[in-house]
């Protein structure tokens, strides 16, 4: 075991990424489950965003989002994507990269449905990556899919989320004079077992 991360070479990576979660939820004074979420469009050109990690899974990381959005074109088109996760507060990130694919059934009905009803309105109103004449155009669409779609609205057909199951996760945590801990899983097929190797900083 790593004393100061706290890893064991055979450890499951997904439990270790929940265990640095959550000490960030402790000392990270904003949306400790933020992640930079890196995509590829179709001539190749990179993009990159923070999005807001919801859920990891036994083999999986869920994230929700408009399925008409750049960002979702991007994923799509690819099927493919990674992301990194920092704090600040604990001078660690987990960088993971993999396959991609929707989450569009009752765990994304249940998501939608536990977000405030602002939020739920919201997803309907807003037509994410489209131009926007003004704030008040966006107002006004919020104001007409209140009335069309009242106090509990259901999850839009357009909206919902996706899940990436990484080949590759790596955790990250700061070390005096720059001799940083690295730790790398990697895994050939999702059903196939990990290797782990620590790195040079």
């Amino acid at each position: 075991m790593d004393k100061r991360t706290g890893i064991f070479a055979g450890d499951d990576p997904f439990q270790i990424a929940r265990q640095w979660l959550r000490a960030a939820q402790d000392s990270e004074p904003n949306d400790p489950n933020a992640i930079a979420l890196s995509t590829v469009d179709g001539r190749g050109m990179p993009n990159a965003r923070m999005v807001l990690l919801k859920e990891i899974e036994a083999d999986g990381f869920v994230f929700y989002t408009n399925y008409e959005s750049t960002k979702a074109g991007e994923l799509e088109g690819t099927g493919k994507a990674a992301f990194v996760m920092h704090w600040k507060s604990l001078r660690r990130q987990v960088r993971a990269r993999g396959s991609i694919g929707r989450e569009e059934g009752p765990q994304a009905d249940a998501y939608y449905a536990s977000r405030s009803l602002k939020s739920r309105l919201g997803a309907w109103a807003s037509r994410q990556s489209q131009p926007l004449e003004s704030r008040a155009a966006l107002m006004a669409e919020v104001a007409r899919v209140t009335a069309q779609h009242g106090i509990n609205p259901k999850r839009p057909p357009f909206w919902g989320g996706y899940r990436l199951t990484p080949l590759e996760i790596e955790f990250w945590a700061d070390g005096e004079f720059r001799l940083h801990d690295r730790f790398r899983w990697t895994r050939e097929a999702i059903d196939t077992p990990w290797e782990v190797a620590r790195l040079n900083p």
